[in-house]
């Protein structure tokens, strides 16, 4: 973990430093080079639980970010030092507040308890027979449902908050519309996916109760999030353009790298 923090805070120092110091290239560039480091350290990990998807996706990610430490250190007109020192603001902002909620007890803890509780309380509105059977989990109808990090949107969270970040040149009102009508939206809809499949759960919906937590959470509420995380994104791009112009610039700077290379 070590590595993955340093990396972190290298690539938030190189979005901090003004554009005239020429020294936010190095800072960036080896914060990449950390990031994918670290990102090479992990497919042993996957490969001992036999999860090869997420083995192959690291290392992808550790390629990804080599080749951008490379063309961090490479470029230096305009447009393409823009496009870098937002993406490292993006992955510094969005990486710590994903990393932190990860690793740090008290604040892990902290989220998973105030989702359960808020779980908690939207079932029973809904009369459903609910209660708390401990910090990170609830029964429904007698049946135990344990909240995990994975059930607190974190990674949505996360990943808005850094992107909106890096919207560079846009003005704060801008910024706090977005995210406004990103994170707590996400966070709101997460409780309501939640509560969902914790009574489909607990009371049946769909058959048996195994079946009915399948169907709940890996049909009905996946493709609901992917259709309100693909409107979010919309909204959020409308509001702030600026991010899809880094997008854009990270795709035209890496296409041109690729055709050098080929």
């Amino acid at each position: 973990m070590v590595i993955l923090w340093l990396a972190l805070l290298l690539l938030a120092v190189a979005s901090a430093i003004p554009k005239t110091y020429n020294s936010r290239f190095s800072f960036a560039g080896f914060g990449w080079i950390f990031l994918s480091l670290y990102w090479f350290m992990q497919p042993g990990q996957y490969i001992g639980i036999q999860d090869y998807l997420n083995a192959f996706l690291v290392v992808v990610a550790a390629l990804v970010s080599l080749f951008i430490a490379f063309m961090t250190f490479g470029f230096r007109d305009k447009g393409a030092i823009k496009t870098l020192v937002s993406l490292s603001r993006a992955v510094s902002v969005g990486g710590l507040v994903y990393f932190l909620f990860a690793e740090v007890e008290l604040l892990n803890t902290g989220i998973i308890s105030l989702v359960t509780d808020q779980t908690i309380w939207m079932v029973g509105k809904f009369g459903f027979p609910v209660s708390q059977v401990a910090w990170n989990q609830l029964s429904v109808n007698g049946l135990v449902v344990e909240v995990i990090l994975a059930c607190t949107s974190i990674e949505s969270i996360a990943l808005f908050t850094g992107l909106i970040s890096s919207a560079a040149g846009a003005p704060l009102s801008r910024k706090f519309k977005a995210f406004m009508i990103s994170v707590p939206v996400v966070y709101l809809l997460n409780i309501q996916r939640i509560s969902f499949t914790a009574s489909a759960y607990g009371l049946s919906w769909f058959g048996t109760p195994e079946a009915s937590f399948h169907i709940s959470e890996h049909i009905i509420t996946k493709i609901g999030s992917m259709l309100a995380l693909l409107l979010i994104s919309y909204m959020v791009m409308k509001l702030l353009p600026e991010i899809a112009d880094m997008i854009d610039g990270l795709w035209k700077m890496m296409s041109k790298q690729v055709q050098k290379v080929f």
